[in-house]
């Protein structure tokens, strides 16, 4: 008896299962844009791949509650716990922003034990500025 050809294109014939694959990444870039208003913690691989992300509107603060330290702390927290079993060891923090959860954010990675290769803030900052509006004529 011959076998049965199986249709390339059924679905049925597809492997079931985890489509997130879990791979081993020693060394991750931590990027932490805390505006006035909310947190965001993205965690990268060194091509720039995101791996991970959390804010404090995802971990559930509403409002005017979402720019509180606790807030990034929370963020911070939780983008960090779904790649500490990747084998994550060093990493690197990239901050910008002015907001209130910058050193809150800062301070959970410390307390994660990941040990840190530096700590830079990339706020952009303004040459010169826009150009001013014209003067006003009464």
């Amino acid at each position: 008896m011959r076998k049965p050809i199986l249709k390339i294109g059924s679905r049925r014939n597809k492997r079931i299962g985890s489509r997130k694959n879990v791979r081993k990444i020693p060394k991750v870039l931590i990027h932490i844009q805390a505006s006035f208003n909310n947190t965001i913690v993205t965690i990268t691989d060194v091509r720039g791949q995101v791996i991970s992300w959390s804010s404090a509107g995802t971990c559930g603060f509403k409002g005017p509650r979402r720019g509180t330290p606790f807030a990034a702390q929370t963020a911070a927290v939780n983008a960090i716990r779904t790649v500490a079993n990747q084998g994550m060891q060093r990493a690197e923090v990239m901050i910008k922003g002015p907001g209130l959860g910058r050193d809150a954010a800062l301070r959970a990675i410390r307390r994660s034990g990941i040990l840190l290769n530096f700590i830079r803030d990339v706020t952009p900052m303004p040459h010169n500025g826009c150009r001013p509006p014209k003067k006003r004529r009464m």
